[in-house]
């Protein structure tokens, strides 16, 4: 017999036995699962199977329109292409637009006049004659003013950088500041006492206004030393005294004994040391956390050590007779 009559013989057996199993294959006979899954087809003892397409698989044109008309990312098919770069014109404008609202930067503050926050209370000066230093800060904060205590804003360092350094033996709360004279010889004020939001609120006269001001304090009040808490504050300072603001030769610290604050040309008084820190504000980024703590010790350990001279005592303890000793007259006067 010839060889293509002979595999022509055998195909037609092959379909034949295939076609007998196929009509052998057992028919789906729960309703329910002929609903719940697709139809399986005969396919050879299911061995096609898996080249088969699910028709619940096979989404419609309009169904995939519909889905991508809903899609926040693929909306009116504005879709970037993973390796496409951001164009050079307009990039930080791109930029900006998809960041998230707390990666935004922070929008810059301008001048307010003092009735924009009138109904807030001002801040009261926390004095005792003799102390060892004042702080001398910019001006209090809204939350600050609100709570009527110092540097009461939770993200603002001031507390922490007093313990950090030693200037206290523990991180004392806001409502202590009103203690600071009793507990460790230490007072505050502020260069300008009306609350704002920033200092940036503030102008240029405001400033050098309550720098004059401070002088009558300090020369009043007598302490050892006052500590500037911010750089701002001191220039401010500086240019009302001299008609300019600081060179670049400025250093936080000790400063020069002639520029000492509060005193008066017949005093024998030589007036309050100088000492400047960095500003304690949550808002303030120019120096890192450890670079402020650095900055505050050499301070920190001065106090502790004139506290030990003076009283007896480097830490917490009760100052407050011995600072009023032989200053019955301001104590009259102020009702202390």
């Amino acid at each position: 017999m010839p060889r293509t009559k002979s595999l022509a013989n055998e195909e037609s057996a092959s379909v034949v036995s295939l076609g007998l199993e196929c009509s052998n294959l057992p028919l789906q006979k729960n309703q329910d699962e002929q609903t719940s899954s697709p139809t399986t087809l005969p396919s050879f003892n299911g061995s096609l199977t898996r080249f088969m397409y699910s028709t619940g698989e096979v989404a419609s044109s309009q169904d995939r329109e519909r889905r991508i008309a809903q899609s926040p990312f693929i909306a009116n098919d504005n879709r970037t292409p993973r390796n496409t770069p951001l164009k050079r014109n307009g990039d930080e404008k791109t930029l900006a637009s998809t960041m998230s609202p707390s990666k935004k930067r922070r929008k810059s503050s301008k001048y307010a006049p003092p009735s924009t926050y009138a109904h807030l209370p001002k801040l009261k000066d926390i004095f005792a004659p003799n102390l060892i230093c004042i702080f001398i800060g910019t001006n209090p904060g809204i939350r600050t003013a609100t709570a009527g205590h110092a540097y009461a804003h939770p993200s603002n360092r001031f507390w922490k950088l007093l313990h950090a350094s030693g200037l206290t033996d523990r991180r004392c709360d806001p409502a202590e500041d009103v203690d600071m004279p009793r507990l460790y010889a230490m007072g505050n004020t502020n260069i300008v006492e009306r609350p704002s939001k920033d200092a940036a609120e503030l102008s240029k006269g405001e400033m050098e206004a309550g720098a004059r001001v401070l002088e009558s304090k300090m020369r009043l009040w007598k302490p050892e030393a006052v500590c500037v808490v911010g750089k701002g504050i001191w220039e401010a300072i500086v240019r009302e005294r001299y008609g300019k603001g600081l060179g670049k030769d400025f250093e936080y610290g000790w400063q020069d004994e002639q520029e000492n604050m509060g005193k008066g040309e017949e005093e024998e008084w030589k007036g309050a040391r100088v000492f400047v820190a960095t500003s304690t504000s949550g808002l303030s980024v120019s120096t890192s956390r450890a670079e402020k703590e650095a900055i505050w010790r050499p301070f920190g350990e001065w106090v502790r050590q004139r506290r030990m001279e003076k009283f007896g005592h480097e830490g917490e303890w009760d100052y407050l007779e011995k600072l009023w000793e032989g200053n019955d007259d301001i104590k009259a006067r102020d009702g202390a």
